[in-house]
């Protein structure tokens, strides 16, 4: 992967000035600038950018752009973790106040493709699990619950809801050979728009399976989750059927949130706010009605799904920075902060934060939501929580000691297993089926 510099930059130097009048916020001078050290001069960041978020929410222009010009003396797209981070933000930010200009965007992203804005997300993805521990140890988590969830059984139907990834599969190929019984026949169904990379998993994985010799069936859904139907995954009577969803279920709570606001859809909902929604709850239930012995989901420990921006906005800078600290840590050393891997991760990122900050509606697709959140959901849809076993929880703390980097960890938290860095949660990985688990 080739990555070249202006490639790296967030679109944070877009004018925004419509005058020259003078607002209650005023810039900020190069020599106090120069003067903050790395302590104030992120706690400065953190509250510009929150102002900012303000003016943006309640449309006053005039003083965001005056708070975009005043972080843009202090962010930097390489410098320390909080300034990547406010780079990040602010593009964001300034993203979203041209949207109200539709005209204006659309111009400004017609026909030639921002640099900034082309990231490879399967390629970071790669990266991504590369280079930290977080998807290892989530990866490590399924295999043991699938394998201590359907050890006995002969016939297992696997359906990966869209992580596509061979670190996670083939493990378990060469897991399950090592069971002390008859190696039972397995089928994968993986969903996944990317045709490219399904044909790439198919061939690596069907490679696998004959040199382990295990009698197996792939099965390609090239498709989005959410054009996913029961007749498509071919479940077949006397299947052990068990679902995987990595980092991907979020997707489904997309929704025209003026329609909720207009017509107060969620007026009497006291679930924990959690807001209904007809596709998570029609899709849960159509996985439901295939009584699969477990249903494994990794999801962003975060609460990204909040109606008000001011509130995601908040939600996101702590989330992300505990990322972005973590970014800093692995990629140690004044020449790792222009290096291809960690451009790629932080553009990864900065693409969530973007889609988070500057889209609303059917627009806005990262919609993370805390564990808490999810349980709601899920038994709305009729499943449970699966007791994670003791020895799953040894086996991922003895994984993180492995790793040897510091500032990892697992916890157990409400019946989930919560990947953490410096006790930031980070991921939560948990385990469900359709009745409850003594």
């Amino acid at each position: 992967m080739n990555i070249s510099s202006p490639a790296i930059k967030p679109d944070v130097t877009l004018s925004l000035t419509l005058s020259s009048s003078t607002s209650s916020t005023t810039t900020t001078t190069d020599a106090s600038t120069d003067a903050l050290n790395p302590k104030e001069r992120g706690v400065k960041l953190i509250q510009l950018l929150l102002t900012c978020a303000n003016h943006a929410s309640t449309g006053n222009l005039h003083h965001a752009d005056a708070c975009l010009s005043q972080i843009l003396q202090l962010a930097s797209i390489t410098g320390d973790s909080m300034q990547r981070l406010a780079a990040w933000f602010a593009s964001s930010l300034a993203i979203r106040l041209v949207k109200r200009w539709p005209g204006i965007y659309k111009a400004l992203n017609h026909g030639v493709p921002v640099p900034s804005r082309i990231v490879d997300l399967d390629q970071s993805r790669i990266i991504f699990a590369k280079a930290f521990p977080y998807l290892g140890l989530a990866y490590a988590v399924i295999n043991r619950v699938l394998i201590q969830a359907m050890s006995e059984d002969r016939i297992i139907h696997i359906v990966d809801l869209g992580s596509g990834d061979t670190k996670l599969w083939i493990p378990f190929l060469k897991n399950i050979v090592n069971l002390p019984n008859e190696t039972p026949n397995l089928k994968i169904t993986c969903v996944n728009n990317n045709k490219a990379m399904l044909e790439e998993m198919a061939s690596r994985i069907k490679k696998e399976a004959k040199a382990l010799d295990i009698s197996f069936q792939f099965n390609s859904l090239n498709v989005d989750l959410r054009e996913l139907t029961l007749d498509m995954l071919k479940v077949k009577a006397g299947e052990s059927l068990a679902f995987v969803s990595v980092l991907n279920l979020h997707v489904l709570l997309v929704e025209d949130d003026r329609i909720n606001s207009q017509f107060n859809l969620n007026k009497n909902n006291n679930n924990n706010n959690v807001k209904d929604c007809k596709r998570m709850s029609e899709f849960l239930t159509m996985l439901h009605s295939l009584s699969p012995k477990v249903l494994i989901l990794v999801e962003q420990e975060a609460d990204h799904n909040l109606s008000k921006l001011v509130d995601r906005f908040v939600e996101g800078l702590h989330y992300y920075s505990a990322l972005f600290d973590s970014i800093d840590t692995t990629f140690k050393g004044s020449n790792c902060s222009l290096c291809e891997e960690r451009v790629a991760v932080e553009q990864m990122l900065g693409k969530e934060i973007e889609n988070m900050v500057a889209c609303e509606g059917l627009e806005r697709e990262e919609r993370h939501e805390r564990f808490g959140k999810w349980i709601v959901r899920l038994t709305r849809g009729g499943f449970r929580p699966v007791r994670l076993w003791y020895d799953i929880m040894e086996d991922a703390k003895r994984l993180v000691e492995a790793y040897g980097g510091d500032g990892y960890k697992i916890i157990s938290q409400k019946g989930s297993l919560m990947i953490c860095w410096h006790d930031r949660p980070i991921y939560s990985v948990s385990a469900w089926n359709c009745a409850f688990i003594n």
